[in-house]
């Protein structure tokens, strides 16, 4: 099964030696499943010939807000739209999470309450579970098709799923499990007092610890990858 990575940021330039580029995050969170992949830099304005030219869809996180003004953004929205009416499945973390629900039909601001920074703990069904988060942005509003599957206090549409008549359609989380736990202490490191105030950053660092549940997340989406070669095959 072919994976298609939509690539919407980039790793800060100080961090790519050490840790790598976001795609390459996504197929090390994703490998053992026998998933082949292909990237497209979106965020670079390099969008796929068809939603057809992968079987799956995985939409990255980025730095930029999917309400801003970017020429790669309407583009991508309508992508997002086509794919999902086609029902080829759409995966989204953070940036992913958002323009998915932005696309079709939800709100995603800036959020007034400020930024979820570090390891977190986030409600899914019964279950309580720990993710890494870097994020000012949030859905406020899900589309009206889809169902919450993870939420905390500060991020109440924190994880959606998009069913359809053969399954889920689209899945999507605000935390990152493709993270390393070092790479998020590095990100908020650069970003802190920048982004968010230094106090806030340190907070956020000491919240980090050496294990967490990212690989529950990861298996999540393989599953419904799996679930969807299956569907398509049957």
């Amino acid at each position: 099964m072919k994976i298609g990575i939509l690539q919407t940021g980039h790793v800060p330039e100080d961090l790519v030696k050490q840790h790598g580029e976001y795609p390459a995050m996504f197929e090390r969170m994703l490998s053992g499943h026998g998933f082949t992949f292909e990237t497209w830099a979106v965020v670079d304005n390099e969008l796929p010939d068809s939603i057809y030219s992968a079987d799956a869809w995985l939409i990255t996180g980025s730095r930029h807000g999917a309400y801003e003004d970017h020429a790669f953004i309407p583009p991508l929205e309508a992508f997002i739209r086509k794919a999902y009416a086609a029902e080829v499945p759409l995966a989204g973390i953070c940036f992913g999470h958002q323009i998915l629900a932005q696309a079709l039909g939800g709100k995603v601001v800036k959020f007034p309450g400020g930024w979820g920074l570090g390891q977190t703990v986030y409600k899914m069904g019964e279950e309580e579970i720990e993710l890494l988060a870097l994020h000012q942005d949030q859905v406020v509003e899900k589309p009206e098709a889809a169902e919450v599957i993870a939420s905390t206090d500060f991020c109440a549409n924190a994880g959606l799923a998009y069913p359809g008549a053969n399954g889920i359609k689209a899945i999507s989380f605000q935390p990152h499990p493709e993270f390393s736990t070092q790479y998020l202490r590095d990100l908020i490191v650069t970003r802190s007092g920048v982004a968010f105030p230094e106090e806030q950053g340190n907070a956020a660092l000491s919240s980090v610890k050496e294990k967490n549940d990212s690989d529950k997340i990861a298996q999540q989406l393989a599953d419904f990858f799996l679930k969807a070669r299956a569907s398509q095959a049957a």
